[in-house]
């Protein structure tokens, strides 16, 4: 049985991936991990998502949730990435980020604890997400830059990034293609007189409403035809199975920062 901790295990995410580690006949619960003055602290992790009582209650004490645990799964705010980091680090727990909006302090305290825990980080763990990356990317490489491209990408009215982190992944996917940087590139907004395309840009067009889940599409859009990918996600447990996947791959491996592309053997030597 893998021993399993779940971070920001009350948020909606938290919770799935808590429901999904229960479904799971391989992997025993031992620790969940919410924010400081939480209402639900305390709470039976089991109880809270409609199973039975596991003994394992919700603390806000990341050391605490972490003892014993093998690996951790982290879905929180990109505020407590560096705390999660170090209680990972002290407990000897390998972890899987699911955090969004990472900036550059958080992605550089990542690759530091990296040189001690092994770490997957995704901004998307979703199995069919990795795959279609690695199909836009192909396709970026074998069309070249005769190909306009623009990327949609449409979330519920809660998410707060925009555009969301799959999106820039994608972006980065595309201009590295290409040989290029995609902040070189990126067009995040258009309005007015803005006159025409620049070659070789990359537009984003972002939509939030709703409880739409994910949904992803990137054009390939030449002088004489389109090409577009899309990735829809229908129900976030994806994410959370996703994740265990993950869970499962890294714990016992060295330490180092590993992608999704990894766990799923599609990263290239």
């Amino acid at each position: 049985m893998l021993k399993i901790a779940v971070l920001g295990a009350a948020g909606r995410m938290g919770r799935t991936v808590l429901a999904t580690v229960l479904e799971s006949d391989d992997l025993r619960l031992v620790g969940a991990v919410t924010e400081p003055n939480d209402k639900l602290l305390g709470r039976d992790a089991g109880e809270l998502v409609g199973a039975a009582a596991l003994a394992v209650p919700l603390t806000d004490d990341a050391r605490q949730g972490l003892n014993g645990a093998q690996v951790a799964v982290d879905f929180t705010l990109p505020t407590a990435t560096e705390t999660n980091l170090r209680a990972c680090i002290d407990s000897g727990a390998a972890l899987v980020i699911g955090t969004t909006g990472l900036e550059d302090r958080q992605l550089a305290a990542m690759e530091k604890a990296a040189h001690e825990i092994p770490i997957v980080y995704s901004r998307n763990l979703s199995v069919g997400v990795s795959v279609f990356m690695e199909l836009v990317a192909r396709a970026a490489k074998a069309l070249g830059d005769g190909y306009d491209v623009e990327i949609a990408e449409s979330h519920h009215r809660h998410k707060v990034d925009a555009p969301s982190g799959t999106a820039l992944a994608l972006g980065e996917r595309v201009a590295a293609a290409r040989g290029r940087r995609l902040e070189d590139l990126a067009v995040y907004a258009r309005q007015g007189r803005v006159g025409p395309r620049v070659p070789g840009t990359i537009g984003f067009s972002v939509f939030r409403g709703g409880n739409i889940v994910g949904e992803h599409t990137v054009r390939f859009i030449g002088a004489e035809e389109e090409l577009s990918f899309t990735h829809e996600a229908q129900d976030r447990k994806m994410f959370a199975r996703g994740a265990v996947r993950a869970a499962r791959w890294v714990a016992g491996r060295a330490p180092g920062l590993y992608s999704m592309a990894d766990v799923l053997g599609l990263a290239r030597s």
